[in-house]
């Protein structure tokens, strides 16, 4: 009896306890379930990939992504400024000018000489005077006692009046400073190749300053220019000499300071073949002409530039205001080096017009350029018969 009452209590004890662990695990899934859609709605959604390029056309989106603002608006090439470059003076308006310098700087010369010729009577004492005043200009002993032989021999057979007094000396100095003589610069392209122009000098003569000045004058003149940095050693001298190229256009090649100027001055050449330049202009270090090993390293860089091309011209930098002093670093520069040419700076100051004749004469080399002032285009060819009319003006 108490076994038939109990059967049916632990059935009923079961089938609540089942029941029971269904409500928990239904109860546990849903939460689950919830928890699982609450973490996916707060993750942010993935970014689709970039579509691969099949070589079909992607259309533009459109909706929200269309009607986003642009940061910046677009720029054209109509908007995009352009560095200006500057356009140099050409080689006649330059000369013109630079005679004009020079004939208010140097005309004390010209004037001294035409005043003793005009003397109603050349004595001794005249002579003297006028051999005093060529020496004093810096001509040098040697031509001024040369010119001065030749003036007594045509005052005495022509005699002397104020014009023709003028004449005289026009022509006697126009024949001392030689025209004759070879001042063309040699910048052309020759067997595919630029020219290949070292530029040398001691401290101080403004030696880069005609580098870059000589760069405009070729550029006047249609020439595709290479600037080569090879002065490694003075404290922003590359910088100075790549401000004059990029006032104009021309590339300058440099390298650390410091580094080798002959490996600087290579690559310069080397930029130059690849670029179909007309010419390379090769700006080297300031050398003291007491400074041997400094002097032989001038040596170094050119023949290292000829293992890739010829160098056409050295020319040597010359501060015209050093007189006598710079016919000594003239001599020992041509001991070193070939120099083809010469550049006599600052004309405009106190220098005399007679160094002309004295560098030429005493290394048979022709002045080919002349700088009269610290403007970028003061920097010309030089022509004999321009430099005399200029002291007699």
């Amino acid at each position: 009896m108490l076994t038939s009452q109990l059967v049916p209590l632990l059935a009923d004890a079961a089938l609540i306890a089942i029941i029971a662990v269904i409500v928990v695990l239904v109860a546990g899934t849903t939460g689950l379930v919830v928890t699982r859609q609450r973490r996916t709605r707060e993750l942010p959604a993935p970014t689709p990939p970039a579509p691969l390029d099949t070589g079909e056309r992607v259309e533009p989106k459109v909706g929200e992504d269309a009607e986003e603002p642009r940061d910046t608006p677009t720029r054209t090439l109509e908007d995009t400024e352009l560095p200006t470059l500057e356009k140099p003076e050409s080689a006649q308006g330059r000369l013109v000018r630079l005679r004009a310098k020079l004939a208010r700087s140097q005309s004390s010369l010209g004037k001294g000489l035409l005043a003793l010729l005009s003397r109603d009577k050349l004595d001794e004492e005249a002579w003297e005077d006028i051999e005093t005043t060529l020496i004093t200009a810096d001509v040098g002993v040697t031509p001024t006692q040369e010119l001065v032989e030749r003036l007594r021999t045509r005052v005495r057979v022509e005699g002397v009046s104020g014009e023709q007094a003028r004449a005289i000396l026009r022509e006697e100095l126009i024949t001392l400073v030689d025209p004759t003589l070879d001042r063309s610069l040699k910048v052309d392209r020759k067997d595919g190749k630029p020219a290949v122009v070292m530029v040398v000098g001691v401290n101080g003569t403004g030696k880069t300053t005609t580098v870059g000045k000589l760069a405009r004058v070729l550029v006047a003149e249609d020439k595709h220019v290479v600037l080569g940095a090879a002065d490694t050693f003075r404290a922003a001298a590359a910088d100075q000499l790549q401000t004059w190229g990029e006032r104009v256009g021309v590339r300058t090649v440099r390298g650390p300071e410091g580094g080798d100027p002959a490996s600087i001055a290579f690559d310069a050449v080397k930029q130059g073949i690849d670029e179909s330049a007309d010419v390379v202009l090769v700006d080297t270090a300031g050398r003291l002409h007491t400074k041997i090993g400094l002097m032989d390293e001038l040596g170094k860089v050119k023949r290292v530039i000829e293992k890739t091309a010829e160098v056409d011209e050295v020319l040597l930098v010359i501060d015209a205001t050093t007189g006598q002093n710079g016919l000594t670093q003239a001599r020992v520069f041509a001991e070193v080096i070939n120099v083809t040419g010469l550049v006599l700076t600052k004309l405009d100051g106190t220098a005399k017009g007679g160094i002309v004749i004295a560098v030429q004469r005493e290394l048979g080399v022709p002045v080919k350029l002349v700088g009269l002032g610290e403007g970028a285009d003061d920097l010309a060819p030089f022509e004999a018969e321009q430099f005399v009319d200029a002291l007699l003006d």
